[in-house]
């Protein structure tokens, strides 16, 4: 009854035996459990590791290789804002030092941050989750203490979610040699953060406006629009939002949250066929989740938080190399989306959704006032 996955790429290696989440979650291969009357699973997917969840269960409702360590690209900041965003009041303002800026890989994906200019804490969460830009990583980076104690705090967070296959090696998931991580893992840094309100409202936001330079001429400070890179945002009906990711080793991953009757399902995809497919097969396996609910047994379970003791383990700032960030201030609570919720312009690439007959067309958002190389990036 069930269709599997065509032929994809062999893995780079193969998953663990005593996987975190279950046994099954252990096995190569789809792993679904169907009851009566459940639907079949979609026929076209090329992900080479993929994974369906119940973000409030916790549930695994079928995976497929989800412990297979690849490098997860932009999606990283996932764990980046799970770890860094409760720290700071999304009111409060930081001037950018030239430094702060600085030692950014080639090619990324940037919002615009310019030195010298004073930007709201929640500005840059805005440019981290829909611009992916890699200088509002850094910025908050340094405001964290620096990047290599915020690299160490993400895993310590990592660790504290027994996310096992992930191994950090930059904050902003830009290619490095020996960054893994995994469509599971993945879907705990997620579940994880939508129980933030600040993080559910950035990675749902459509567009906003974002602070530009100063005019020499009449001293006032412009700004400019920025769209949300994640091609399912206000087109997938009650899509959440997570987390993009594109780059030329990891090629697209994709973490998505829907939220349909009551119900909340995690989907991530990584590494198909092609940028679209990221898409496109997050769309088919949320449309199979929400159909096979109460139809399939869970064939695993996302785990929880090791609970603290002592110390909490999650990343908080102190104990590790570099100046100790500030302490954590809790963000009040989310207010919803900057702007209006007109559907985002599209993605930094220029790709639109080729083959998608059953979403609404989207319509012209915003533009992008940043520069965004291609050759090697880290957003989708």
């Amino acid at each position: 009854m069930l269709v599997a996955p065509v032929a994809v790429a062999a893995p780079q290696q193969p998953p663990p035996s005593a996987a975190v989440g279950g046994e099954r979650l252990g096995n190569p291969g789809v792993q679904v459990a169907p009851l009566a009357g459940a639907p079949a699973l979609p026929g076209d997917l090329t992900g080479q590791s993929w994974i369906v969840s119940d973000a409030t269960s916790g549930e695994v409702l079928a995976s497929y290789n989800p412990h297979l360590k690849l490098p997860p690209a932009s999606t990283l900041k996932i764990l980046f804002a799970d770890t860094v965003l409760p720290k700071f009041d999304r009111n409060a303002v930081h001037k950018v030092a030239d430094e702060e800026i600085q030692g950014i890989g080639a090619g990324s994906s940037l919002v615009g941050i310019k030195e010298n200019l004073e930007y709201r804490v929640e500005d840059l969460w805005r440019g981290v989750f829909l611009s992916s830009g890699n200088d509002a990583v850094h910025v908050l980076s340094h405001m964290n203490g620096g990047v290599q104690q915020t690299v160490a705090e993400m895993q310590a967070r990592a660790e504290a979610l027994q996310a096992k296959d992930t191994r950090v090696v930059s904050p902003d998931g830009y290619d490095m040699d020996g960054q893994v991580s995994s469509a599971y893992d993945l879907s705990l840094f997620a579940r994880a953060g939508l129980r933030n309100a600040d993080f559910r409202s950035y990675c749902a936001t459509r567009d906003a406006m974002f602070p530009g330079a100063v005019d020499k001429n009449t001293g006032q400070r412009g700004s400019f629009g920025i769209a949300n890179t994640d091609r399912l945002l206000g087109k997938y009906p009650g899509l959440i939002g997570v987390k993009n990711g594109t780059t030329t080793n990891a090629g697209s991953t994709f973490v998505g949250a829907a939220e349909r009757d009551g119900r909340t399902l995690l989907v991530t995809v990584m590494h198909p066929a092609s940028y679209q497919k990221v898409y496109d097969e997050t769309a088919a396996l949320l449309d199979w989740g929400f159909a096979a609910a109460g139809k399939v047994q869970p064939v695993g379970k996302l785990v929880d938080e090791v609970p603290p003791g002592g110390a909490e383990p999650t990343g908080q700032a102190g104990g590790t190399a570099g100046a100790p960030a500030p302490p954590p201030h809790p963000s009040p609570a989310a207010t919803g989306p900057a702007t209006a919720g007109a559907p985002a312009a599209a993605g930094d690439d220029g790709l639109g959704l080729v083959g998608w007959s059953a979403v609404v067309p989207a319509g012209v958002g915003v533009g992008y006032g940043a520069l965004v190389l291609r050759r090697r990036r880290s957003a989708g």
